[in-house]
């Protein structure tokens, strides 16, 4: 850990803050702190900016509930940039939006970024279109009981590919499985999210029994 002392703050007493989705890492805001704003996040675990346009500290949540729990923050190879990881309540964006950054400039064709978002969005999109001749658009027309037929389908497929040891065979089944998987979540409106933090906490709870078996084991 370093000091914030080694820290670089520009000439105005600022330095910037990507704040990323601990969960989904996806970027939420850029925004600025000064020394002090940035001790009240650590003390507070809370992120804490400095307004350019108004020239005071702010509080994220304060006004909208909006709040941001820090998770980590790191100093980039400069130190003078930081980023800082966080689980949210609510919107990042004053105009509502889970992430500030919703406005595409440019897109490489070749090299097109999937994310389990990106493909949960667009099923989501699928969902409320419903597009004719979509696969997606026949499921969610289907019902649930369609979708779950297909999610029990497919964790078979998964079983027989893996048993026969056919590691290609299982990887394409697994992509099967869980596109049908999304498709209920969608249905039932279980978000990425939800999951994300399901299995976050799982993690915790492993974490604390592996340390209480450690202290178990020393004491035999």
């Amino acid at each position: 850990m370093i000091n914030i002392d080694e820290l670089k703050f520009d000439e105005k007493g600022l330095i910037p803050a990507v704040v990323v989705d601990a969960l989904s890492k996806k970027v939420l805001t850029v925004a600025y702190m000064n020394k002090e704003s940035l001790k009240i996040s650590m003390e507070k675990g809370l992120t804490c900016f400095y307004s350019r346009s108004r020239k005071e500290l702010w509080l994220k949540g304060d006004t909208s509930g909006n709040y941001q729990h820090i998770v980590s923050i790191t100093a980039d190879c400069d130190k003078d940039a930081l980023i800082v990881s966080v689980e949210k309540e609510g919107p990042a964006c004053h105009l509502g939006t889970d992430s500030c950054f919703n406005y595409p400039v440019w897109q490489s064709e070749e090299r097109a970024e999937f994310s389990l978002d990106g493909l949960y969005k667009l099923l989501v999109g699928r969902k409320s279109e419903l597009p004719e001749g979509s696969y997606t658009t026949y499921l969610f027309e289907k019902g649930i009981d369609k979708i779950l037929k297909k999610v029990g389908e497919e964790s078979t497929e998964v079983i027989i590919a893996a048993k026969a040891d056919d590691k290609k065979e299982t990887v394409y089944e697994i992509a099967d499985l869980a596109y049908h998987i999304m498709v209920m979540m969608v249905e039932m409106g279980i978000s990425l999210d939800d999951v994300r933090k399901e299995l976050a906490s799982r993690h915790i709870i492993d974490h604390k029994v592996k340390q209480e078996k450690m202290v178990s084991d020393t004491k035999d």
